[in-house]
Parts: C-alpha cells; sequence; structure tokens
C-alpha cells in the first residue's frame, strides 16, 4: 500500500515537472523568434516611453538568457527523470555529505573570531571615515537596485536580505561588518586547505592579504557593496574543501564559479590560483602521481571554463558603460593578452612603495627556496617549476580581466593580486624557517599601517571636499538664486587638489591618489551628483555639467566671480566653473 502510494507520489511529480518543463522550453523557445522580441521591444517602448533601440542590448541579453534557460531545463529533466540522471545526483549528494562530515566545523569557531578581530581592526578607520564612496551616492540617493546591469543578478537577491523593502538605503557600517565576517571566514578556509586541515596563528596572519592588501580596500570603502565583493572571494575557495570527491568537487566548482560571475566578476582568477598552487604542492612533495596532479588540473580547468563559458553566452549581460565585456579578436588575442599583462604589472610596480616590493620579492624568493628545500622532486627541475608557478598565478591573479579588449584596472579590478600574495605567504610560513615569518610579518605591518593611514586620508579629502563644494554651491546661489531653471549648463575645468595628507602619503605609496576619489570633477559623474544632490542644490537630471558638444572656454564667457579657491565665468545660461589648486 505505502508503496504504491510512494509510486503514485513520484508520478504526480514527474508529471508536474514534465508539465513545467514544457511551459518553460515554450517560452524561452518563443523568445528566439524575431516577431517575439519585437512585440517584447514594444512593450517595453510603450511602459517606458523610450526609443526601442535603447533596448537592443537587453534583447541581446534575453536571447543569451532563453537559450541558457532552454540548457538547463533539459539538464534538470535528465537529472530527476531518468535513471542514469538520478543516479548521478544521488552520487554527487553522498560526495557532498561525505566531505562535510569529515570537516571538523567546532575547529574554525576560534580561528574565525580571531580574523573577524583582525579584519575589523583593518579597517576600522574606514569605517570611521563614513565616506560615501562612488556609486554609493547613486544608490543612497536612488535606492535602486540595478545590479542586474552588471550581471549580477546573485547580489540583486543577496540585497533582500539586508534590504527587504523595495528601495535600498544606507545601513552602513552593517555591509562592511559583514564583509568582515566573509573575509574572516574565507581566511580560515584558506589557510584550512593550504595547510591540510591544520589552522596556526602565523597562517592566519599569512592570509590577510586576501582582504586588507590595498586593492581590497577599495572594495570594503563601498557602503553598499562591500559584502557582495568578499562573498565573491568566498564563493571561489568553498569547492576545494570538496576536492577529495570528483564529482561533488566539479559540480560544486561550476556552481560556485557562476554564483561567483553573478556576484562580482574581478574574483574570477582565484579560483585557478588555488587550484595551480596545491597542483605543485602535490607535484613537489610527491603527495600525488603526475596522473592524479593532471586529472585535479584538469577537472579544475574544465569546471573553470564551462562555467566561465555559460556565464557568458547564457548569462552576462554586456557592459558598455566605462569598460568592456569584449574579449581581444582571436587573430589579436597572444599580443593584446601580452599588452594586458604588461599594463597590469606596470600598474602594480606604480602603485606600490619601494618596501612593498622589496617585501613581495622577498616572499617570491622564499617560495623559490623552500620548493628546494622541501622538493621530493629533481632540484633543479623544482627551481624551474616554481619560477613558472609564480608568473602563471601572477597571471591568473587578474582573472579573465587578462583577455579583455580594455581591461579594468581600477583597485577593486585587481583585488586577486592580493589573494596572489596571501596565498604564497600562507605557503612559505607552513612548516617553514623564521625568516619567512618574519618577512610576512613585516609585510602585514606594512598593510595595517597603509589600511589605517587610507581611512583617515578618506575622513580627510572629505572634509576639504565638502568644504570646497559648499563655498562653490554658496556662490552659485548668490550668483543665480533661482533653482527652478532648467535651461542651465554648467562646465567644471579641473579638479580639487589633494590634501596635503594624501599627498604626504602618495611620496611613499601612490595608489592612494587612485583609491581616493577627488570629488568635485568633471570627468565622473557621481561625483556631479555628489555636489548637487546630496547637497540638495539642484537635481543632478537638471543640470548639464558635462555639455561636451561645446567647450565653454571658446565661448569667451565674462568673469562674474573670482575667489582663492575658483573662478565663475558666465553670460547667464552658460557657467563654467574653473577650479584652482
Amino acid at each position: 500500500m505505502a508503496q504504491n502510494l510512494s509510486n503514485k507520489n513520484i508520478k504526480i511529480w514527474n508529471s508536474l515537472i514534465i508539465l513545467f518543463s514544457i511551459i518553460g522550453l515554450i517560452v524561452c523557445i518563443s523568445v528566439l523568434f524575431p516577431q517575439v522580441r519585437q512585440m517584447i521591444m514594444n512593450y517595453a517602448e510603450k511602459i517606458a516611453q523610450r526609443e526601442a533601440s535603447t533596448y537592443q542590448s537587453w534583447i541581446r541579453a534575453l536571447l543569451s538568457y532563453a537559450m541558457g534557460g532552454i540548457c538547463f531545463i533539459l539538464f534538470f529533466n535528465y537529472c530527476l527523470l531518468t535513471s542514469s540522471g538520478r543516479a548521478l545526483v544521488k552520487i554527487v549528494k553522498e560526495e557532498i555529505k561525505d566531505c562535510l562530515s569529515e570537516i571538523d566545523f567546532k575547529v574554525l569557531i576560534k580561528p574565525l573570531l580571531f580574523m573577524s578581530v583582525v579584519y575589523l581592526l583593518g579597517i576600522l578607520t574606514i569605517i570611521r571615515a563614513n565616506f560615501s564612496y562612488n556609486d554609493d551616492i547613486g544608490w543612497a540617493i536612488g535606492g535602486y537596485r540595478e545590479w542586474y546591469n552588471w550581471s549580477r543578478y546573485v547580489v540583486v537577491l543577496l540585497s533582500f536580505i539586508n534590504h527587504p523593502e523595495i528601495r535600498i538605503t544606507d545601513i552602513s557600517p552593517l555591509p562592511q561588518l559583514f564583509a568582515v565576517l566573509v573575509l574572516a571566514l574565507s581566511s580560515v578556509l584558506l589557510v584550512y586547505i593550504l595547510g591540510k586541515k591544520k589552522i596556526t596563528t602565523i597562517r592566519l596572519l599569512a592570509s590577510i592579504h586576501l582582504g586588507l592588501f590595498p586593492y581590497f580596500l577599495e572594495c570594503l570603502s563601498y557602503k553598499f557593496m562591500a559584502q557582495y565583493m568578499a562573498f565573491s572571494i568566498f564563493v571561489c575557495i568553498v569547492p576545494f574543501l570538496f576536492i577529495t570527491r570528483k564529482k561533488a568537487f566539479l559540480f560544486v566548482s561550476i556552481i560556485s564559479l557562476l554564483v561567483m560571475c553573478m556576484t562580482y566578476q574581478a574574483a574570477s582568477g582565484i579560483y585557478m590560483l588555488i587550484a595551480v598552487i596545491l597542483c605543485f604542492q602535490y607535484w613537489n612533495h610527491r603527495e600525488k602521481t603526475i596522473k592524479e596532479v593532471l586529472s585535479f588540473l584538469g577537472i579544475s580547468a574544465f569546471a573553470f571554463c564551462f562555467a566561465m563559458l555559460f556565464f557568458r553566452f547564457f548569462l552576462m549581460k554586456p557592459a558598455d558603460y566605462y569598460t568592456s565585456s569584449e574579449m581581444h579578436q582571436l587573430s589579436n588575442i597572444i599580443l593584446g593578452t601580452l599588452n594586458n599583462i604588461k599594463d597590469y604589472a606596470l600598474t602594480i610596480n606604480h602603485d606600490l612603495s619601494y618596501i612593498w616590493k622589496v617585501l613581495i620579492l622577498i616572499v617570491m624568493l622564499l617560495f623559490i627556496t623552500k620548493s628546494i628545500y622541501k622538493s621530493a622532486q629533481r632540484k633543479i627541475l623544482s627551481i624551474f617549476v616554481a619560477i613558472a608557478v609564480i608568473i602563471l598565478s601572477f597571471i591568473l591573479s587578474f582573472g579573465v580581466y587578462i583577455l579583455l579588449s580594455i581591461p579594468l584596472l581600477d583597485p577593486r579590478a585587481m583585488l586577486g593580486f592580493g589573494i596572489f600574495l596571501a596565498i604564497f605567504c600562507v605557503y612559505i610560513v607552513i612548516d617553514y624557517k623564521k625568516i619567512a615569518t618574519f618577512t610576512v610579518l613585516a609585510l602585514n605591518w606594512c598593510l595595517f599601517v597603509f589600511a589605517f593611514s587610507y581611512g583617515n586620508a578618506l575622513a580627510d579629502q572629505a572634509r576639504y571636499a565638502d568644504f570646497r563644494i559648499g563655498i562653490l554651491l554658496h556662490d552659485l546661489n548668490c550668483l543665480y538664486p533661482s533653482a527652478d531653471r532648467e535651461d542651465r549648463s554648467i562646465q567644471i575645468q579641473n579638479s580639487i587638489e589633494f590634501t596635503p595628507t594624501i599627498k604626504n602619503i602618495s611620496k611613499n605609496n601612490p595608489v592612494i591618489e587612485r583609491l581616493v576619489p577627488r570629488r568635485l570633477s568633471e570627468t565622473y559623474c557621481w561625483d556631479v551628483c555628489y555636489t548637487t544632490e546630496h547637497f540638495n542644490f539642484l537635481k543632478f537630471d537638471v543640470v548639464d555639467w558635462r555639455k561636451n558638444d561645446i567647450d565653454f572656454n571658446t565661448l569667451d564667457l565674462p568673469v562674474v566671480l573670482d575667489s582663492y579657491y575658483h573662478t565663475i565665468k558666465s553670460d547667464g545660461e552658460n557657467i563654467l566653473i574653473v577650479l584652482k589648486h
């Protein structure tokens, strides 16, 4: 009787799955027809009252989503409706359970609390600065969730946990505290994986480059995005908890990489970074045979390539605002990639101080030395392989951005270099001499000193920028007290300079000038938004601050106000603001 009831329930579920799958396939396939796409464009045009051409990028994305939906439905049905699919699901499920049962989660609690305190201490001055960092201005004023424009669908979903209302609001420092917790867990898991489940204080401290390296400090400066950027690192580390079971590792790797792509794509190199260092460790210590090492590397590479390609063709919405998601043409991919690697290396060389570069060089030399000393392979071969691992890891740290025709070189996009450094620092302090510990701790101290300086610099620049903006808006208000005119056009020439404290920091750490926003910039829209809407002066969409078709310098506008900080030229309709240093 019970068996018959169970079979009946299974048949009902299977029928429902087939029904919804057919509906889903019909919807997805219908999108592929031009008539349906045109109907969608006409409807969007009617609702938003815009030209249909505005939605071309959305239509292209919709085609990709439809194809992805078809693939997902077919795979989903294979797993649930076929005997081989159900067997595969059962095996993967059991392997995941086995891997999780082998982890002693109680061992991770104290290290997690310790690293949370370390990271919280590191970003204390950033939290205290309370600086609205770039896009934070738009999110705080507009309250929108437009992360899907960058294919960050997971961010949109997760944002409803922090912001259950329709419009998001500034709840800082809560997102940054969440980021601290996620980074702490990421550090603990990284040490757990690289250290073969052995966690020590020095190994944990060696991993803090993961979250406190200058490039990721920009991520932690965002009040709205900090925790999601940290989460993208975490999901790239999680798959390696399952490396003892191939099918579970492959499944979790693909899912985790897709989640990373839909969270923050700058973390795309972290997964392969860890895979390469683990392969080197297995090979150099003869922990596994060459066949086993190649098998693990092959599974990792397959999971990475599959996830990247699936995201690219079925989930990604092309970006075309301040950067591009287009790759180099096949005929130029080698030369273009080499140029990107060169630009990446030159940017890092420019950003970091002399002492940082010396300490990083020592870390790399210690890695080579340890590889030789601990090697179970031929010493000469170990030298060349260790050098090759460093070079390959450095390239991988930039992730898929290394292949883009216009790669993003903002600090936040280069966060992979901090993880690259964290991995090598953890590696050299595992069962090695005191010189490695001293080098890593010296580098850590540099991290903390810079992190504290950076947070204080944000506060100092904000104070000075608000002072300059206040004077400017006061003068504009006196000259043009009516705020209702929509025909007013304003151009800004130059930008306010950095404060003396930032100039002092930049003498040793030039990266500070790439991290701290200037405000009152003619080139960045959020600075304009901050200057107008944040101070309740004028709505950003009322004033044309960047009327680029005409250079106001060519209009020979009369000077209406000249002060120590700026000169205002105007004919009553066109206003040119020349900022002075």
